[in-house]
């Protein structure tokens, strides 16, 4: 068989077109966001002066049916004493009440154009929201490939020399990483972004209401709204922390997941998480850490998300030599079989394991539970314990 080199300079080549047409659809698709940024703005300033003149439409359309009503009267005391008034105080009062008559029908008209204006531009708006929100989630996961493809993908050089392995590992690698994306994106859109498009409503709905009914009435939906900000706000700080705990680097595995599952168990109020931890904790290299972690995480996320646990159990059993993780949960479980080869997260887990030399085991029962179990070795990974 003939032997098969790969030409780096050649996939070298190949990443720069990629990353150079992924950037410019990235600027392609910014430039889409902030025309509609720009029209949405332009929108909402003429929604302000078509909200103000309907306002005043409708006073004026007020003080226009009391004068019509006061002269409808006025010409039916007249029309009663007809022989009582003379021609011109007849006339008057046929004129008065025609032409208040015809200039509170050129009101209601132009009123009646308004408030359709208005419905328009609301409408139009909502569709610009959604198309910014999607853009802005576009230019995001570019950005994520494009860093990914920057950062991860240049020391994959050796690697690739096997071509075989390069298959394998650059399909692997890219399936994670999108699948992090997605869930990133689903995680975004779901929470800040819809939060923080509820904002942008409701601070609309609250200067109407100022200009409608009063100041205490606005207050009350400002302080609502703070409300709906501040729980933006600590979902993203949910999203970033679940990125990346900065607590791993200064306090170590133990604290930083007993963080995080206590985090977890009170964003997801449902679910109560038991953690324990047997031993003396050390202290590990920062990749093998990380991905203890990660696998506690993927685990907890597949027994709250996919198995609706009411309880889940996490120990970690430090021995000598190696490093025991158990998740266990009571949710309906589910067939080894049929998604052993099917559930992508869980090849990536046995992958991650892999890689730090270790085991995985899972067992289920449906309907019941479902139980994963890793072991790590430690030995030389160890660089010094917790005191």
């Amino acid at each position: 068989m003939a032997d098969q080199r790969v030409d780096i300079k050649a996939l070298d080549t190949i990443f720069s077109n990629m990353l150079r047409a992924m950037d410019q659809s990235k600027n392609d698709i910014f430039i889409i966001s902030e025309r509609s940024r720009k029209s949405f703005d332009d929108m909402k300033a003429e929604l302000e002066m078509v909200e103000n003149a309907v306002a005043r439409l409708l006073t004026e359309n007020s003080q226009l049916e009391e004068k019509s009503r006061i002269s409808r009267k006025r010409l039916a005391e007249v029309s009663k004493n007809f022989a009582s008034y003379s021609e011109s105080e007849i006339r008057e009062a046929y004129e008065t009440a025609n032409n208040l008559l015809i200039e509170l029908s050129v009101n209601e008209m132009e009123e009646k154009q308004l408030q359709q204006r208005r419905f328009e531009l609301e409408k139009r708006m909502n569709d610009l929201l959604e198309t910014m929100q999607r853009a802005d989630q576009l230019v995001n996961r570019v950005s994520s490939v494009v860093n990914y493809l920057m950062s991860d993908l240049q020391n994959v050089g050796e690697a690739l020399q096997d071509a075989s392995l390069k298959q394998n590992f650059a399909i692997s690698i890219i399936e994670a990483q999108e699948e992090e994306r997605k869930r990133l994106s689903r995680d975004i859109h779901d929470g800040p972004a819809q939060m923080l498009a509820n904002v942008l409503l409701r601070s609309g709905l609250i200067e109407k209401v100022y200009a409608e009914k009063g100041a205490d009435l606005a207050f009350q939906e400002l302080n609502e709204l703070k409300e709906t900000v501040r729980d933006a706000l600590s979902e993203v700080r949910r999203i970033i922390y679940n990125l990346r705990p900065m607590a791993l680097d200064d306090l170590g595995l133990v604290p930083t997941l007993e963080k995080y599952l206590s985090s977890t168990e009170n964003f997801e109020r449902a679910t109560k998480i038991h953690f324990i931890s047997i031993g003396k904790p050390l202290r590990l290299p920062t990749n093998i850490e990380i991905s203890v972690f990660r696998l506690v995480q993927e685990s907890v996320t597949n027994a709250i998300k996919h198995g609706h646990s009411k309880d889940v159990w996490v120990k970690i059993e430090w021995l000598r030599d190696i490093l025991n993780i158990e998740v266990k949960d009571n949710g309906k479980g589910f067939e080894l079989q049929e998604v052993r080869d099917k559930s992508f997260g869980l090849i990536g887990m046995r992958e991650r394991v892999e890689l730090l030399k270790g085991e995985m085991k899972i067992s289920s029962t449906p309907g019941k539970w479902t139980k994963v179990t890793f072991g790590v070795p430690l030995n030389s990974a160890v660089i010094d314990t917790i005191t």
